[in-house]
């Protein structure tokens, strides 16, 4: 078996900076347990902006600069940063910027690595989870995706709910 932990996005600005979740922040500690006792790869999406943020068509739509490359809200909530770390020495950890909702090259790499299992965790669960999560179907069909709903937060309970029966819709395993 060969098995992919797929981290989305536990930045500052989503957690405590100008994005930030209440419901997010409920779940770092869990999320960074689960980094720990995972057995197999783990990537790390960070969702990655430029200065010029406000004049992209996301930034006029969601005018709220955030993930700003190299800004203290782009870089990984720190409990979950030394989780990583702590992967990392097994040469396990990757990390992909995206500057937009889903990541092609993550979808292309977990076909590439014909993964069998892939389990994800993270932040928002209606725009970058649903977002990855369907990019990964679409490039490896056969890849079993299974999201951990206790370790996800929409940008409201709602729309967290919504993405989940979405996913679900889509032959993702919600657990």
């Amino acid at each position: 078996m060969n098995k992919l932990l797929i981290v989305v996005d536990m930045q500052n600005d989503f957690i405590t900076g100008s994005l930030a979740n209440e419901e997010g922040q409920k779940i770092v500690t869990k999320i960074a347990d689960f980094i720990r006792d995972f057995d197999g790869d783990v990537y790390v999406t960070r969702d990655t902006h430029t200065e010029d943020y406000m004049n992209t068509q996301e930034g006029k739509r969601l005018p709220v600069p955030h993930c700003i490359k190299g800004t203290e809200g782009w870089q990984i909530v720190p409990k979950i940063q030394a989780a990583l770390d702590e992967k990392a020495k097994a040469g396990v950890v990757r990390y992909f910027d995206k500057n937009t909702f889903g990541c092609v090259e993550l979808g292309e790499e977990v076909a590439r690595k014909q993964y069998t299992d892939v389990e994800m965790v993270g932040v928002c669960t209606d725009i970058c989870v649903i977002s990855n999560a369907l990019l990964i179907k679409a490039c490896a069909l056969e890849t079993n995706v299974v999201i951990h709903k206790d370790l996800c937060a929409g940008v409201t309970p709602e729309s967290h709910e919504n993405a989940l029966n979405a996913m679900a819709a889509c032959q993702c395993d919600i657990i």
